[in-house]
């Protein structure tokens, strides 16, 4: 009797054993113990390098968005209130006009076109023009907006678009032949900046219109 209650008890003990190791088992991947606040490993990312401003000096010429191509004439600093600022004196050709552009902002500003850019703009200009179907006034908005982008393919599509020489229309109105000459003048500055006297030229020769007085 007595060894029969000692064997009862062994195989007991053994289902027990094997009951808490299934437990336990089931403890450790139950995925209900991983807590949402638990620290995730984190990842670190490869941040990019940082990029160094550019660095304009007196007489470089310079690309502002809205005002077109200037050349820069001198470099100041003012103060406000505590604070010193550098700043840029552009003049702008063009308009006759000098604006001062804090180094911070220089961000709005661009170098001139390289020879490529140029080429590949001139490029453009031969090009067909793309006129949507749609009113006017909703185009007029749009060729402003590419004019005052400061790109220079975007200035060369709008020439390209508004050139009465190749223009589906007979003739322009007054809006349209505004808004041409502003692009045209535009980028025939910038060009200029590079090629010389050969850029207008070069711009009517891809535009096919006639050599224009200058």
């Amino acid at each position: 009797m007595r060894k029969k209650k000692k064997e009862r008890k062994k195989k007991l003990k053994k289902i027990l054993k094997k009951k808490r190791g299934k437990i336990e088992l089931k403890r450790k991947i139950d995925p209900s113990d991983f807590k949402a606040g638990d620290e995730k490993i984190k990842i670190k990312k490869i941040k990019k390098q940082a990029s160094e401003k550019k660095i304009y000096n007196i007489k470089d010429h310079i690309v502002y968005p809205k005002h077109g191509v200037g050349k820069i004439v001198a470099v100041e600093k003012a103060k406000i209130g505590d604070i010193d600022i550098n700043f840029y004196k552009i003049f702008i050709e063009k308009e006759k006009v000098t604006l001062s552009i804090p180094l911070n902002q220089q961000s709005f500003l661009r170098p001139v076109s390289s020879i490529n850019q140029i080429n590949k703009t001139i490029s453009i200009l031969k090009n067909k023009p793309k006129i949507k179907k749609t009113m006017w006034s909703r185009r007029a908005q749009e060729y402003e907006q590419k004019i005052n982008s400061g790109k220079i393919y975007e200035l060369a599509e709008v020439v390209r678009d508004l050139n009465n020489k190749t223009d589906i229309a007979a003739e322009q109105s007054y809006s349209e032949r505004q808004l041409f000459e502003k692009a045209y003048n535009r980028l025939k500055s910038e060009i200029e900046v590079v090629l010389g006297d050969k850029a207008q030229q070069k711009m009517d020769k891809a535009l096919r219109r006639e050599e224009r007085p200058t």
